[in-house]
């Protein structure tokens, strides 16, 4: 009988020619490439399977992505071949012997017992970066900062991102998806000008359904431009249904940044919890 080890991989990405995390037929995505590297290293008869904490879209970057894979014991602790190198370490530089510049495994270890990368996470968190300025127009960072035409009022904007906060049905900003909850608990939704003067919105939740982020964003923008007026996103939630005035943000300005867990005692419980269909306070379990 084989022995399974859950392993966990830190990773990052530059989004821009992948087709976003999920593998699809025909199409380059992160997972592909993920699976296709491991299985190659390792030997392994078949690609491994992985789950990841952020299934983030086409184009969307990430420098703070987890994810986990199950792998057959031996397979793991042979990595290191001859040497006497840890087997995580040694796996880590073999998959960067094979993967393409734009994916980069940063760490390599055994899960904690009960980690899932997916349900035990308690947040994720993003950030959107906007350069409003034509002097801050820098090619070096157009893979990664949405230009926009015409100055934002940042203000406006922060104070429109505020009144979002708490748990909600997010159905207005989301990708509907059969049999999905779109309720989610937003932690944070700030905008801040840093100190290159670029606009940045920090972004935080338990977790996000499709295309949520980027519509959030596009949402304050608009507020942002004076085309609507800082109660309008939250008019917009309040509705609770896909609103086609809400324009998607660019995906090449998003990037996931960092992924939160409890403590190793309470991974299991969060995944087991984290895994029940959410409803709101005032609606009756379905």
């Amino acid at each position: 009988m084989t022995h399974v080890l859950r392993v966990r991989l830190d990773l990052a990405y530059d989004g821009a020619a992948f087709a976003g995390w999920a593998r699809q037929p025909g199409l380059r995505t992160v997972q592909g490439d993920l699976e296709e590297a491991l299985g190659r290293v390792l030997r392994l008869p078949e690609p491994p399977r992985l789950t990841v904490a952020g299934r983030t879209d086409a184009g969307v970057h990430a420098r703070g992505q987890v994810a986990h894979v199950d792998l057959p014991r031996e397979a793991y602790l042979a990595a290191p071949g001859r040497s006497e190198r840890d087997p995580g370490a040694a796996l880590r530089t073999r998959l960067a012997g094979v993967l393409p510049p734009d994916v980069v495994v940063g760490h390599v270890a055994p899960a904690p017992p009960g980690f899932d990368a997916r349900f035990s996470a308690i947040w994720r968190r993003y950030a959107y970066r906007v350069a409003d300025d034509g002097a801050l127009h820098d090619p070096l960072r157009r893979g990664w900062t949405v230009w926009h035409r015409r100055p934002l009022d940042v203000v406006a904007m922060d104070a429109a991102a505020r009144r979002l906060l708490g748990e909600h049905d997010f159905a207005a900003f989301c990708r509907p998806r059969e049999g999905a909850t779109t309720i989610r608990t937003l932690q944070e939704l700030t905008w801040v000008r840093d100190d290159a003067g670029l606009l940045v919105a920090h972004v935080r939740a338990d977790a996000f359904c499709h295309s949520m982020v980027r519509a959030l964003v596009g949402a304050c923008l608009a507020v942002g431009e004076s085309r609507r007026e800082v109660g309008w996103p939250r008019a917009v939630l309040d509705a609770a249904r896909r609103d086609s005035a809400v324009q998607v943000a660019p995906a090449h300005g998003l990037v996931l940044e960092e992924i939160g867990y409890p403590p190793d005692e309470e991974l299991a419980e969060r995944a087991r919890t984290a895994r029940a269909v959410r409803t709101l306070p005032d609606q009756p379990a379905g």
